[in-house]
């Protein structure tokens, strides 16, 4: 989406609050609720009729993909109402599709797996050990960009943050020869993050006694790792000292004036200090480029203000010849950070003057915090929304049920009405449960019900007795099969309405990414948002990128040429400037 202007974005944004305000009802129903609440009459009599007989591949064909598929018929004529929604919620979300590199061959696999589905071909097998396919896809990626934008902004420190097991900091640290310091909240997966670095650092020694490997592919020097919860809220002085955190001379845990829940940071291998010593460490940018960034202030007036570097020699430290951590520029990346984490990179972002650049691929939207209109909150302390404009939308609210249906995998979805995979029946049976629990206690509604796993492989029946027995009712009650038999039979109604409800996901992710660009450029910072990972592997897949230097250079390869919006027109509006969301729907909706 390079080339739009923060007008533009703006105008973009008012477009998808007006387009979900109208189509509110959809956003926020609860699928378990479509036969107790009757779902299916709310929609208007036109939309049931076109879709009600539709097969689940004419539903992929004609609802979700952005161009209907000339083979698939349409059966009916459709209301204008249906088209020009299904228009407007494509033409309003983000384009999705990965720039042109590596790629999905025609059996919709990548590239990359062609040889081994386990296996990435374009990952070194020594950095494809305990990391899952779906992961190596993305280290790999990511990776590339982070390298891309540290050489721009003239940055040789990463600090990833929500580093879990530390997949993306081990490829950055050991492959892209960065140095990175990890920070993680869960000191069970640090001291994981710490094991498999050790791992590797053997690995890569006995590779290089072999002679398959030169001093010059990799470096022994490995991730610092930090274990610590970033703050959104904190102060950007506080974010530096939680990552300058030590062992101090007793051994006891870093204290980090209550502001993080931090603990006492694992051991990193000793191996790294040793390798660096003998054969030495990279060197970062000039003291003159360190000024620069510093804002030319002095060593003292660092002191004076409490912002003092890295010291000591203990265990994760830096080699000597690299600048203390907080007198150097910083680049701040997440890897599908979670909630809030990943609102706190952009906030530390924009504050903090020793961050020069971010990465952040976000992911669990329902986890955002949100204003609470029953206990007034400081929208400032809010993951959303975060910029000035799109808090003062009509409609820009979003539930928890519109934030979490943003999680959901619409291509992964859309192959499976293609392939009519059983795994569709899996709402209907919730929903189905749903109406047997309120029959046997109308006071138990919406109840959490465990994960069944392979519920698509039993029947109905199975199913409920193994829900009721998770909710505490008797499993062996009688059931009304025949009233069940007849809510079976009403499946594809339950489709098509989940479909409808789907293609509102990636505009409700839309208008959360753009919140987010918005919020950056109002601040005066330059942002871009690029579909990096292949969607069928990674749902989440658009990185948001910003730096405080002009960003063309670093990403040109990156972005795509133009806008799928003609910038000219505001989004969701036709050639001739009427847009679908002035068709009037005569609806319940």
């Amino acid at each position: 989406m390079s080339g739009l202007s923060l007008e533009q974005r703006k105008s973009w944004a008012a477009a998808i609050s007006r387009f979900l305000a109208r189509y509110r009802f959809l956003l926020d129903a609860p699928m378990i609720e479509f036969f107790t609440d009757d779902l299916w009459g709310h929609l208007p009599l036109s939309w049931q009729r076109a879709l009600a007989e539709l097969s689940s591949p004419h539903l992929a064909a004609l609802l979700l993909q952005s161009s209907p598929s000339r083979q698939a018929s349409y059966g009916s004529v459709w209301p204008l109402s249906l088209l020009a929604f299904r228009a407007a919620a494509h033409a309003l979300a983000l384009p999705r599709g990965p720039r042109g590199e590596g790629g999905t061959l025609a059996d919709g696999k990548l590239e990359e797996f062609q040889g081994n589905p386990q296996h990435s071909s374009k990952l070194h097998p020594l950095f494809r050990k305990h990391v899952k396919p779906k992961k190596q896809h993305e280290i790999r990626q990511l990776a590339q960009l982070v390298k891309k934008l540290s050489d721009l902004a003239g940055c040789r420190h990463v600090v990833d943050v929500g580093s879990g097991q530390g997949h993306l900091s081990r490829f950055l640290a050991f492959g892209l020869h960065l140095p990175v310091t990890a920070v993680e909240e869960d000191p069970r997966l640090v001291s994981r993050a710490v094991k498999f670095d050790q791992e590797l650092v053997q690995s890569l020694k006995k590779e290089q006694a072999k002679g398959t490997l030169t001093a010059g592919d990799f470096c022994l020097q490995g991730p610092r790792h930090v274990v610590g919860c970033v703050d959104p809220r904190a102060p950007w002085q506080a974010f530096l000292h939680l990552l300058q955190q030590k062992k101090d001379e007793a051994g006891s845990p870093p204290v980090a004036d209550g502001l993080f829940q931090a603990e006492r940071t694992p051991k990193t291998s000793p191996g790294f200090h040793r390798e660096a010593e003998k054969d030495g460490c990279q060197k970062t940018r000039t003291e003159s480029r360190l000024r620069k960034w510093d804002g030319g202030r002095t060593d003292g007036e660092a002191s004076a203000s409490g912002q003092e570097g890295l010291v000591g020699g203990g265990p994760g430290q830096f080699c000597p010849e690299n600048p203390p951590l907080l007198e150097a520029p910083v680049l701040l990346t997440g890897l599908h950070a979670c909630g809030d984490l990943s609102v706190a990179l952009l906030r530390h972002f924009v504050r903090c003057p020793r961050v020069v650049a971010i990465t952040s691929v976000a992911c669990c939207y329902m986890k955002l915090s949100v204003p609470d209109t029953a206990a007034p909150t400081d929208p400032a302390e809010c993951g959303y929304p975060l910029s000035t404009w799109v808090s003062g939308l009509p409609g820009h609210q979003l539930s928890y049920k519109a934030r979490e249906g943003a999680c959901h995998a619409i291509e992964d979805y859309a192959l499976r009405l293609v392939d009519e995979s059983a795994t569709l029946r899996t709402h209907c049976f919730r929903a189905m449960l749903e109406t047997v629990i309120r029959a046997a206690d109308p006071a138990k509604k919406r109840l959490g019900v465990q994960t069944i796993n392979k519920s698509h492989m039993l029947t109905f029946e199975e199913y409920i007795r193994l829900g009721l027995e998770r909710v505490g009712l008797d499993p062996n009650m009688a059931l009304d099969r025949a009233a069940l038999e007849s809510l079976l039979g009403q499946q594809q109604k339950v489709v098509a309405f989940f479909s409808l409800a789907l293609l509102l996901a990636p505009v409700v992710e839309t208008l959360i990414l753009l919140d987010r660009m918005i919020y950056l450029q109002e601040q005066g910072f330059q942002c871009e948002l690029i579909p990096l990972f292949d969607p069928t592997v990674s749902p989440r897949n658009l990185v948001l990128v910003a730096a405080k230097a002009d960003l063309s250079p670093a990403l040109g390869g990156w972005l795509r040429t133009r806008s799928p919006l003609r910038p000219e027109h505001d989004p969701g509006r036709g050639q001739e400037g009427r847009s679908p969301l002035d068709t009037p729907t005569g609806s319940k909706l």
